[in-house]
């Protein structure tokens, strides 16, 4: 089968003719070269190609570094995987960047643990992926530009929205792939094999459990950055794989909130995955989440931002009557993220209007003002300053005069 015509219609012509500049250097090395995995899938399937996935058979980094010999740019070289990246002087239609991977085998010393890779030939280098939608392969160099390999079915796989390992090994290798075919089968609206779902079991959930918190964390992020995440927590909890990590089922009635960020003029910075975690753990108890962080190797600030959401929603019912001055004393050193996280979950008024209005609320007077009036400084400033600010909040005062006056009484 060959695909030229697809490749040309599918993808930006300044994409078509850096491939081809590549294809023309990778020729004169003897170096066949090849779009390979998602790229191959997603073009495939009609979907946007985000990224050039481009392997040879032959030497990455001497091709890269002959490419930057002729057109300029940056490069960046990690020998120990026999890869390469060409950072381009300018863009090139929407990437910034192009990387390189020698054909290569994966061998794995022990369960989950990460590849020996040697250099190897395409079919190797096909056989060591993880499901058979990404392990095709399109030439395109030279006359045979367009031909697709194909030798593990994947085009068929792809036709009957099937996601399989090539493998039985697969999962005890790489277990990270439990995340990966949940992920794809909810965004393509695929299923996983049946007999793929049969390695989802004790053992390959004990080696999944035992992965480092980075790898099990950049998995979670990379489901929070999906359109179909609450399908993909839910198949997550339907295969045990939340209850092997310790860690909670996402609450169906928040997850319609993750796209809810925060208008600009509010001036709290949020991303999307923050959020997501925010709408997953609040729920949890300080003591939980702290398990979670040390399990999911969560970053200091972003534990913070959890425990301090789960705190906040506990403290609700107490502060439900309570004036804007107590609200904002109780809440005025958490992480804003925090508060909008929890102002989102819960749609307690306060807590928007605290991040709105009531954090800018400062009274006139100033510590400078106080020494004018011949007063020391010292803690008695402080107390003096948020009784003002108190009194501005809880509407006591709303005017410099009334102000004056209520200074006036405390002195």
């Amino acid at each position: 089968m060959n695909l030229a015509d697809l490749l040309k219609k599918s993808l930006d012509s300044s994409l078509v003719d850096l491939i081809h500049r590549v294809a023309d250097e990778s020729s004169s090395l003897g170096f066949p070269l090849y779009l390979v995995g998602g790229s191959v899938r997603d073009l495939m399937l009609g979907r946007p190609i985000v990224d050039l996935d481009l392997t040879l058979e032959g030497d990455a980094i001497k091709l890269a570094r002959a490419l930057v010999k002729k057109y300029g740019g940056d490069l960046t070289t990690h020998e120990k995987f026999h890869t390469a990246t060409w950072v381009f002087n300018s863009p090139v239609s929407s990437l910034q960047s192009l990387d390189f991977a020698s054909t290569r085998r994966e061998t794995y010393s022990h369960p989950g643990a990460l590849p020996t890779v040697t250099k190897s030939t395409l079919d190797d280098d096909l056989r060591r992926r993880d499901f058979t939608i990404n392990a095709m392969a399109i030439r395109v160099d030279s006359e045979r530009f367009g031909e697709l390999h194909d030798p593990l079915g994947g085009q068929k796989d792809l036709e009957n929205k099937l996601i399989r390992v090539l493998h039985p090994n697969s999962f005890m290798d790489d277990p990270t792939r439990i995340f990966r075919a949940v992920r794809y089968a909810a965004r393509y609206g695929f299923k996983i094999d049946s007999e793929t779902l049969k390695l989802v079991n004790a053992e390959s959930l004990k080696v999944l459990s035992g992965l480092s918190g980075e790898r099990l964390r950049n998995e979670f992020d990379l489901i929070f950055a999906e359109k179909n995440y609450p399908t993909m927590f839910a198949r997550l909890a339907d295969l045990n794989v939340l209850s092997a990590l310790e860690a909670p089922n996402f609450d169906a009635s928040f997850v319609s909130l993750i796209d809810k960020l925060p208008e600009p003029s509010l001036s709290v910075e949020i991303d999307r995955v923050t959020l997501g975690y925010i709408l997953w753990l609040a729920d949890s108890s300080p003591r939980k989440i702290q398990s979670l962080s040390a399990r999911l190797a969560f970053t200091a600030e972003l534990t913070e931002t959890l425990i301090s959401a789960s705190k906040l929603k506990s403290m609700l019912t107490e502060l439900k009557n309570a004036k804007p001055s107590a609200w904002t004393l109780a809440i005025e050193n958490m992480p804003l993220d925090s508060i909008y996280g929890v102002y989102l979950m819960t749609n307690e008024k306060p807590l928007f209007d605290f991040l709105s209005t009531w954090r800018h609320v400062k009274p006139i007077t100033t510590g400078d003002d106080l020494k004018a009036r011949g007063l020391k400084p010292g803690p008695k400033f402080g107390e003096i300053l948020r009784r003002l600010r108190a009194a501005w909040l809880d509407g006591e005062v709303r005017s410099l005069n009334e102000e004056s006056e209520l200074l006036r009484n405390i002195l």
